[in-house]
């Protein structure tokens, strides 16, 4: 299920998902809280999909039913998943900003991916200073495979010709985008204080496209 929220006159386009590894619950937790709460208000046009893969959420699986890891099928599109959510996608127009929500059972803290196609000022160092008094930011030089560019954010080559298979965020900066974080807590904190440090994360990115 996708959400949008448009509002009167010019506004950035905003997109965010959460839900596509079922074995990361504070995500889709954190999009039903700020709807709750009315975070997604005037100061943007919202694009929302809070679960993208309902069955592994279900059952606390990362992949589907078919053992299928969703975050790794945008480039052969075979899941009906992945293939409902980008014709959903396709649908919509460029996005200022996308966010995608995940966690990660091996970090020891808060860390990000930036893919920043344009070289636009970079939103990664806000998005930090905000989660930093609630949780500590991850410390390895290198984190799932890849070195850092700053502490606790990972600015990966984005070329998609150099992927075999292409993550939702190769896909939305491909396709929809020049600017998309994927923010990552870490599973083994408890969940309240992981929902608590993503919702300032998404804010901090929200208050910087709108400064920007």
């Amino acid at each position: 299920m996708a959400l949008c929220k448009r509002t009167v006159g010019p506004r950035p386009r905003i997109y965010l998902s959460a839900g596509i590894h079922g074995d990361e619950p504070a995500p889709p937790q954190v999009l039903l809280e700020m709807l709750k709460t009315g975070a997604f208000d005037t100061r943007a046009n919202w694009f929302i999909c809070p679960v993208i893969n309902p069955e592994g959420l279900h059952f606390g699986t990362r992949e589907d039913t078919l053992c299928r890891d969703l975050n790794r099928d945008y480039l052969d599109r075979l899941s009906p998943e992945v293939q409902a959510h980008t014709a959903w996608l396709q649908k919509q127009p460029p996005f200022q900003l996308t966010l995608c929500l995940h966690e990660d059972w091996e970090a020891s803290g808060f860390y990000l991916y930036e893919l920043n196609r344009k070289n636009q000022p970079s939103f990664a160092p806000a998005i930090i200073s905000a989660v930093r008094p609630m949780m500590p930011i991850e410390a390895s030089s290198l984190i799932d495979g890849r070195p850092v560019d700053e502490p606790g954010i990972i600015r990966p080559v984005s070329d998609p010709l150099l992927r075999t298979n292409w993550p939702e965020a190769i896909y939305l900066c491909q396709e929809h985008t020049t600017l998309s974080y994927t923010l990552e807590t870490p599973s083994s904190f408890p969940l309240s204080e992981r929902i608590e440090a993503m919702i300032s994360a998404v804010k901090a990115a929200v208050n910087a496209v709108n400064l920007g």
